[in-house]
């Protein structure tokens, strides 16, 4: 899928419908821009909740990793 939009006077942009839809996309998600040789790559990283983040927690681990992991999205 490729889609275009245009950057607004204040540098704002649109996420396109149909990315917004295949990607299940809702208001709060968080997009993730990486920048490597003048390419912009944009990745989607979803609302975390309360049963997500425990899920990803390990009883008795480590607590930095943990944090490490919460924070990527992993």
């Amino acid at each position: 899928m490729t889609s275009k939009t245009k950057i607004s006077d204040g540098y704002s942009t649109v996420l396109p419908a149909e990315v917004r839809k295949a990607l299940d996309l809702t208001p709060g998600d968080l997009l993730q821009w990486d920048v490597e040789d003048g390419i912009i790559t944009i990745r989607p990283r979803k609302k975390m909740t309360l049963a997500g983040i425990c899920g990803i927690a390990s009883a008795g681990g480590d607590a930095v990793a943990d944090k490490k992991k919460i924070q990527s999205g992993e």
